[in-house]
């Protein structure tokens, strides 16, 4: 069989069970936004404050062709995959020796520490975002240094995370023939990447509950200190491929483990100058750590870590990979390796076929996590869902959104007044929260409090315009809503 051949084959057998998948997690919210579901959306996914044009455009597609129904929006995201497993094995096949493009191919396609980008809907940005930084390498290699920069301005249009990529197509330069023509380019590449930065991080200090910046609630300095940390973790996962979750368990490191992880990554890195010249195992790793940079150095995020984040960086590992296994005398162990990495690959997805069972996974992982617990308490019955929560409350006492997810619960069992003292610690832990102040409304509302929930209604539209709930709640008062919606 024909080693290529072999390698699409290899990525459907271990990866066909997420057309099985349900949607999970922020992948209901693309069931919601009118730039996905309604006909002339499309011109909503180009609009100024749409940090990713092209994978909303993509969302898009998928929605008018197929619905809300999971199946072809995982179909995308594995289609994906594989063609980004078929280019990169064309890319790498002029700067990697012998087999060693063949070892990197395999190992970026079947490791399972990819398995979150393909089978969650929500994480297709960083898989076309990486299709087409594999297309600008592979026009840059042959010299084709124009499209090149088209096709990473396409990239930055489907997720900003591949901005460090110029910085990467510097270090090469750096490596191999110091090209003076190729300067030019790549410094474009970098003013593009400098203005989507600078894009992203206005829209992530302009929208309420981003999670990004400002919005995440963590400083800077903390984030990166945290950030070493999480590395190692990746690094970890990378070498050990056991122990994946979408709750990775990571909390805030700003002492001594913190400065002692980036420690040691300075002096892997230093280790790695060694091997630099001619696109060796140094460069390939120094390349890593260059484009994992966007989300693992001082811009900060609510999640600490992410398994699908390594997805682009893993080109350049993949690579490294490659180049130290080139010359092993066992090439058949190599294969079997293969093998073990798709089959570990394929229980992985079994895990993201079942919500429940994701969650269950990651309460497991992190037992000290809020988030697995709120996602489980959605899919029991609500007095499971109540354990659940008190849960949450003894592990964060000041979270708001453990007190609104007790609110939404005591609704459930019709019981208004309990719901109204949660929902109002809600408010008072996060007085700027719309939401909060409309599930106030609403059990107030149940209560026979008309005036009062009124009142809730109409503060909730004041902070956010476009909250359809409190819109709704408050035309079914009959009450005229003048605020404009103008995202």
């Amino acid at each position: 069989m024909r080693p290529w051949i072999l390698l699409a084959v290899s990525v459907l057998a271990v990866y066909w069970g997420v057309l099985a998948a349900p949607f999970h997690y922020d992948d209901y919210a693309l069931l919601l936004d009118p730039a996905i579901t309604t006909a002339w959306g499309w011109l909503d996914c180009f609009r100024l404050e749409q940090s990713r044009p092209l994978t909303w455009f993509s969302f898009w597609v998928n929605y008018q062709l197929s619905g809300a129904s999971p199946a072809p929006w995982h179909a995308v995201n594995l289609a994906l995959h594989l063609a980004n497993s078929l280019v990169l094995w064309t890319s790498l096949r002029s700067l990697l020796p012998g087999r060693a493009s063949w070892f990197a191919a395999f190992f970026f396609a079947l490791h399972p520490i990819q398995t979150e980008a393909v089978a969650y809907v929500y994480a297709r940005g960083i898989l076309l975002a990486t299709l087409f930084c594999l297309v600008a390498l592979r026009l840059w290699i042959a010299g084709r240094r124009a499209p090149a920069i088209v096709s990473f301005a396409m990239a930055l249009l489907a997720k900003e995370e591949c901005a460090a990529f110029p910085a990467f197509l510097l270090l090469l330069h750096l490596s191999t023939n110091r090209d003076r023509r190729e300067r030019l380019p790549i410094a474009v590449m970098f003013a593009l990447s400098l203005a989507a930065v600078g894009r992203v991080a206005w829209l992530a200090a302009a929208t309420p509950g981003s999670g990004a910046g400002a919005q995440s609630g963590i400083p800077p300095a903390e984030y990166f200190l945290t950030q070493g940390v999480a590395l190692w973790r990746y690094l970890r996962l990378l070498a050990i491929p056991t122990g994946f979750s979408f709750e990775p368990g990571l909390s805030i490191e700003t002492g001594g483990l913190a400065f002692l992880a980036w420690g040691g990554l300075a002096a892997l890195a230093w280790l790695a100058t060694r091997y630099f010249s001619g696109a060796g195992a140094g460069f390939w790793f120094l390349g890593a750590l260059v484009l994992i940079a966007p989300t693992s150095s001082i811009f900060p995020a609510t999640d600490l870590a992410a398994d699908r984040r390594v997805y682009l960086p893993m080109v350049a590992f993949a690579s490294a990979v490659g180049l130290l296994l080139r010359r092993t005398d066992f090439p058949r162990l190599l294969w079997a390796g293969a093998v073990v990495l798709g089959m570990l690959s394929y229980v992985r997805v079994e895990v993201w076929r079942s919500p429940e069972g994701l969650w269950e996974d990651a309460m497991r992982a992190a037992p000290g996590a809020v988030r697995p617990r709120i996602q489980l308490s959605r899919l029991r019955p609500p007095r499971e869902a109540l354990a659940l929560l008190e849960e949450a409350k003894q592990i964060a006492p000041g979270d708001a959104s453990v007190a609104s997810e007790r609110g939404r619960v005591f609704m459930q069992l019709n019981q208004p007044g309990e719901a109204l003292k949660e929902y109002g610690e809600a408010v008072a832990l996060r007085p700027d929260d719309a939401l909060a102040y409309n599930n106030r409304g609403a059990a107030l509302l149940a209560l026979g409090l008309r005036e009062h929930a009124e009142s809730d209604f109409r503060r909730a539209v004041a902070l956010d315009p476009c909250l359809k709930e409190a819109r709704e709640n408050l035309s079914r008062l009959g009450v005229r809503v003048d605020a404009p919606c103008r995202r």
